[in-house]
């Protein structure tokens, strides 16, 4: 999957009439090449599994597949898509949440190791990564999605349409959540990143 990723392009040429294409025609194709690899890398981010983020993603673009005529411009699909995908890997986020509680209350414990790392290395960036998890599952859903989508390098404009604000708006709103994001983690962890 990798590999087909790094040949995705956005498709040119192809014109926004999603009620003509039919369930599933040109339209779909377009946003599909265009988006997929970004909303895998958010949902990367995100869930902190490569493997998973392509999971909830087919399933997010499958639920765009069914909805041809739903949408008048570009502008509400990609909204939807980022807001689908962004709901859909907390929900996936918190699920692997209680589920590593259950196995540390069981006594499971599970070290990966990298061949290009160390144990430790990689212990201590998964650690990193699962602070960053709970402070960003802390935040209200918007301020979470906001600093996510805008970690993604989504611009402006569309970090607007996702989150369903004035594209005015969104600078305030992102310095907002991100200082909102520094006071907790210190507050929970201090200094230490």
């Amino acid at each position: 999957m990798a590999d087909v990723i790094g040949i995705v392009q956005p498709v040119e040429g192809v014109t926004w009439n999603p009620a003509a294409a039919g369930d599933r025609g040109d339209w779909f194709d377009a946003i599909f090449r265009e988006h997929y690899p970004r909303v895998v890398g958010v949902l990367a981010r995100l869930t902190g599994d490569r493997a998973q983020a392509e999971e909830i993603a087919s399933d997010v673009f499958c639920k765009l597949s069914r909805r041809p005529g739903a949408f008048a411009k570009p502008e509400e699909v990609t909204a939807w898509l980022y807001r689908v995908a962004t709901n859909a890997g907390f929900d996936a986020w918190r699920a692997n949440s209680r589920r590593r509680k259950h196995e540390e209350a069981a006594g499971v414990e599970s070290l990966r190791t990298t061949a290009s790392g160390g144990a430790l290395d990689e212990l201590l960036r998964e650690e990193r990564c699962a602070r960053v998890r709970v402070v960003l599952a802390s935040l209200k859903s918007r301020e979470a999605e906001l600093l996510l989508l805008r970690a993604s390098g989504m611009a402006y404009r569309e970090l607007a349409g996702a989150v369903g604000v004035q594209p005015g708006s969104v600078g305030t709103l992102l310095a907002r959540a991100e200082s909102e994001f520094e006071r907790r983690f210190r507050a929970r962890y201090g200094d230490n990143v």
